[in-house]
């Protein structure tokens, strides 16, 4: 059984309406697994406190149908019930028309029923007009029902499940206008899950579902053909990779740990909040997450930063991971010194740098030879100036970002390693060569 839970439009509760059907699903005892469209680090700590499961991201700007057949097939070993959370609205993507990038992409690749998120504060018949031209606006995205947010009352909901009755699509389940059952956001999106803990107890007895239905629905997906293993055949451990995991950082696509895992990489977590010394390890990772918010402890653990810097071996860092190898961090008036293994230092601004990326590697560094090119996205507040050793030009133009020297590479790009699996074994291989920064590894 499948399912995929779009909206209209962002803000519309996907991820609410997520927690309450998967609490709802695993009181009738099914093991359910989630799934998370987009780039997103922080929905999936929400979806996994509901399902008890790490949940997995599906993209089809990283991916080709046969990558995301693979992955989800993946994702969902052992499950009863895959549910998945959209992003944005329902035909947003990298593209005016959402071909790519988008919601109705991965529901048209994977073949998913759809039910339709729907904000329903202030509205009775106009979820009809609204969700017919949903469900009429493209005959490949199957719109089989509709769950409801924000409902005034017991009288709201009947009057909501008149006005679709006409269409033939059901009500499926709702939730009323109550501030306990919101998530709590900050710059990035929602807080994560384990700084904060989700109200799955609020949500668990606000919910009110049709679940017969919905399994009829979900269970009625046409089913899905055979696919190869989306990781390579397990090898044995043959490198340490030290990744940085706690409240400041801990951006990181699962199925990315687990291809560096499947090729041989034992990885160990640290804290550059709490620990002192790093691990034994060949290979360091500092993933994204939220340094501004913890600059003056970061600044404040000398010992770590300064075994940071002295690493022999080969570094890679991604958005918060850049900021916190530069020069320093400024929040507000404050500065805060950082690791300085990269030049520059990191401002926040106003306004975000998000997208999709293509990038072509200016030099060889520990994922890419010189000419290669990787994708990924960024989404991030901070700003760094543009350093005297750049590591990628976006493709399609002549702007350079973050920072390579052979041995190290920074940058505000969040790349999908498993779309370049053979960026993950050079990094293994880099590590496997250690000697002097960058000897036997170009």
């Amino acid at each position: 059984m499948r399912l995929l839970l779009a909206a209209p439009h962002s803000g519309a509760g996907k991820t609410t309406l997520s927690l309450a059907l998967a609490l709802a699903l695993r009181e009738r005892g099914l093991r359910v697994q989630a799934f998370k469209v987009g780039p997103d680090y922080i929905d999936p700590t929400h979806l996994e406190a509901a399902t008890g499961r790490r949940p997995y991201n599906l993209d089809g700007f990283f991916l080709d149908e046969g990558g995301l057949l693979a992955l989800f097939r993946h994702g969902a070993r052992g499950a009863d019930f895959a549910l998945v959370e959209g992003v944005m609205g329902l035909f947003d993507g990298k593209d005016p028309v959402g071909r790519v990038g988008s919601t109705a992409q991965v529901a048209r690749l994977l073949r998913l029923p759809v039910a339709l998120v729907v904000d329903a504060k202030g509205m009775a018949g106009s979820i009809a007009a609204l969700v017919r031209g949903f469900r009429d606006h493209d005959p490949e995205v199957p719109l089989v029902g509709v769950f409801a947010n924000r409902v005034g009352s017991e009288r709201h909901a009947e009057l909501l499940k008149e006005a679709l009755a006409p269409l033939g699509l059901p009500l499926l389940g709702w939730l009323p206008q109550d501030p306990a059952l919101a998530l709590p956001e900050r710059h990035l999106g929602l807080v994560l899950a384990g700084e904060v803990a989700p109200p799955l107890e609020a949500l668990r007895r606000a919910f009110r579902v049709d679940l017969e239905a919905t399994l009829r629905l979900a269970g009625a997906a046409p089913p899905l053909p055979e696919a190869p293993s989306f990781l390579p055949e397990r090898r044995p451990p043959r490198v340490r990779l030290a990744y940085a995991w706690d409240r400041a950082f801990r951006f990181y696509y699962p199925e990315a740990l687990e291809l560096l895992e499947a090729l041989g990489a034992e990885l160990v977590p640290f804290s550059p909040l709490e620990d002192e010394a790093l691990p034994e390890a060949e290979a360091l990772l500092l993933g994204g997450g939220y340094p501004e918010l913890f600059a003056e402890r970061l600044s404040a653990n000398r010992a770590m930063r300064e075994a940071i810097r002295r690493f022999p071996g080969p570094v890679v860092a991604e958005c918060g991971g850049y900021m916190y190898l530069s020069q320093g961090l400024w929040v507000g008036e404050a500065f805060y010194p950082m690791v300085g293994l990269v030049p520059g230092e990191a401002r926040m601004a106003e306004r975000p740098v998000l997208g999709y990326r293509e990038v072509e590697a200016l030099q060889d560094n520990p994922l890419a030879r010189r000419g290669e090119v990787y994708k990924g996205h960024e989404f991030h507040y901070a700003r760094l100036p543009q350093s005297p050793s750049p590591a990628w030009r976006r493709v399609g133009g002549e702007e350079v970002e973050g920072y390579a020297d052979g041995r190290v590479l920074a940058s505000f790009v969040h790349l999908y390693l498993p779309a370049r699996p053979e960026g993950a074994e050079r990094l293994l291989e880099c590590a496997r060569a250690g000697g002097a920064p960058g000897e036997g590894w170009a």
